[in-house]
């Protein structure tokens, strides 16, 4: 874990981030003091189209139209 003044913090931020994404972990001080956590965000895993294939079905009842009484909340 690296430690860095809020100084350095300041100047350095983009090498900071990089380090960050590259795993590390990154300790902001304020003086002697521990002020802020620097740490990277663990990107959300990409969408697989099809994964849920065979899983769901749609029924043909949902392409049929709507009912009048359920239509006109929706038409204003």
């Amino acid at each position: 874990m690296k430690t860095v003044t809020m100084h350095k913090a300041k100047s350095t931020l983009s090498q900071l981030v990089a380090d960050v994404e590259a795993g590390e972990e990154i300790i902001i001080m304020r003086g002697k003091v521990p002020a802020a956590r620097l740490v990277g965000l663990h990107a959300a895993p990409a969408r697989v189209f099809g994964a849920l294939a065979g899983q769901v079905e749609v029924p043909a009842a949902f392409f049929e139209p709507l009912p009048e009484g359920e239509l006109d909340p929706w038409e204003g």
